[in-house]
């Protein structure tokens, strides 16, 4: 089963692979039906629910193949405000935890720029 499981994830991979690379038609079909077919043959409930959220976002995941645009910077900003909230819950003054969220989110805080 774990075998399956492994094939069903690089398949979705091979098909996330042709993200920026123009893929034509034919091509994304064949591999979404790879992917598909595979997680239908598997009979686990894992795949079966991956193969369902492939399915419900089919439209954000075409386009992502297409432009290679994702909204993966902001979603990652995103985490690291919540994980600073909930570290900072308590705090008496929202000030402070307002200013710890917005410090562990600069560039510099994230590793962009050299701290010399």
């Amino acid at each position: 089963m774990v075998d399956v499981a492994w094939n069903a994830k690089e398949d979705l991979l091979d098909l996330l692979a042709t993200a920026r690379t123009r893929p034509d038609r034919e091509q994304v079909r064949d591999l979404l039906y790879r992917f598909y077919r595979r997680c239908a043959d598997a009979d686990l409930p894992e795949l079966q629910r991956l193969a369902t959220t492939v399915e419900t976002w089919w439209p954000e995941i075409l386009a992502f193949l297409h432009t290679g645009i994702t909204n993966a910077g902001s979603e990652g900003t995103n985490r690291v405000i919540k994980t600073i909230a909930r570290d900072a819950y308590g705090f008496r003054n929202p000030g402070n935890q307002r200013l710890r969220t917005r410090c562990a989110t600069t560039r510099r805080a994230r590793g962009h720029l050299d701290a010399r």
